[in-house]
């Protein structure tokens, strides 16, 4: 799995294994988790970087319809792994 350090507005740094990526209307989407074994969190996030952006800019998707619709195209993707968002 490949890891990836996220910059957060505090100042602080956060690490994240990437499971899978996908583009959905137009917008890209990840899914990372926390830990590289079973037991960890996911989270869904979007890039909601300008063009104009070098480095992207993600945030964590809470509307519960884009939620869901995404979550579905990660688990057809990940058959495999249990999404529990």
């Amino acid at each position: 799995m490949e890891k990836i350090i996220f910059c957060l507005e505090d100042g602080e740094t956060a690490e994240f294994f990437v499971l899978e990526q996908t583009r959905l209307g137009g917008i890209d989407y990840i899914l990372v988790t926390d830990s590289d074994d079973e037991e960890g969190e996911a989270l869904i996030l979007k890039d909601i970087s300008a063009p104009e952006d070098t480095e992207a800019v993600y945030e964590i998707v809470e509307d519960d319809n884009e939620l869901d619709a995404v979550a579905a195209i990660f688990a057809d993707m990940l058959d495999d792994v249990d999404l529990e968002m």
